[in-house]
């Protein structure tokens, strides 16, 4: 195939995406890392989500996709790029990370352990589309591209996301920020997508499709869903660590009075 040509979608394909029913599969009892490197696959979308302020200020703005306005449970997607000849699972995403007198501000390469953090990342997902390998090419080949072109992560682009979640007759149009060369995570995703012919969102703009968007998604897939027991509220562990010690004082008091 000639670079830069967009394969079409094979009528068998197409026939197989279409009468394949969305699933969802809970997967429980296993840790982060355990959970991906299971489920992680050349083309499969990541999706995860945390409990940091960004997270939480992200979850709430696309509060208005939901017609009871519940709080998004994603706030981050990336690309699976597959296992590489360090023996590593490597992701491709648009993000930003501040390490130690370094930035990485843009689309990037990260191995999977990156998302291994479980106070970082308490929520994943992993989408599997059933992709074809020609189009799994071409989310990598173009993916490839970005990296190599430098292009970087928006934050500008994300403001006009969000003006475009609370005026939702602008979300078809493109974004009111837009710049060349740039975009935040999900407008990646499904950036790369369109090339292969595949919409992940229709009729939202690519840089104004948010993580929430990218979960949502009707085309055929199935989807493994990492579960955990809910954490205890704060409070709640006090309380327990509290009791605790008053009854192991008690038990101590008695020792001596007898």
């Amino acid at each position: 195939m000639a670079a830069g040509l967009v394969p079409q979608i094979p009528i068998a394909l197409a026939a197989t995406l279409a009468s394949r029913q969305n699933e969802i599969v809970r997967v429980t009892g296993l840790s982060n890392r355990e959970f991906l490197e299971r489920y992680a696959q050349p083309g499969r979308v990541g999706l995860s989500g945390g409990m940091t302020l960004i997270d939480k200020a992200i979850g709430r703005a696309q509060r208005h996709l939901d017609a009871e306005e519940r709080w998004g449970c994603w706030s981050h997607s990336f690309l699976f790029q597959g296992q590489r000849h360090d023996g590593h699972h490597w992701v491709i995403e648009s993000d930003l990370q501040i390490h130690r007198k370094h930035i990485q501000l843009g689309v990037q390469e990260n191995r999977i352990s990156k998302y291994f953090d479980e106070h970082l990342y308490s929520t994943l997902a992993v989408l599997d589309f059933g992709l074809a390998q020609e189009h799994i090419s071409v989310l990598l080949r173009e993916a490839l591209d970005l990296v190599a072109s430098r292009a970087r992560y928006s934050l500008r682009e994300l403001v006009g996301t969000l003006i475009a979640l609370r005026h939702p007759e602008l979300r078809g149009r493109e974004n009111v920020l837009s710049r060349e060369c740039s975009m935040y995570c999900s407008a990646f995703v499904q950036y790369l997508f369109r090339k292969t012919g595949i919409d992940l969102a229709p009729g939202v703009d690519a840089k104004n499709t948010t993580p929430e968007d990218i979960s949502r998604t009707v085309v055929p897939h199935v989807t493994y869903l990492l579960e955990r027991e809910p954490a205890r509220p704060r409070l709640a562990r006090v309380a327990a660590r509290v009791r605790r010690r008053v009854r192991a004082r008690l038990k101590h008091l008695k020792g001596i009075r007898r």
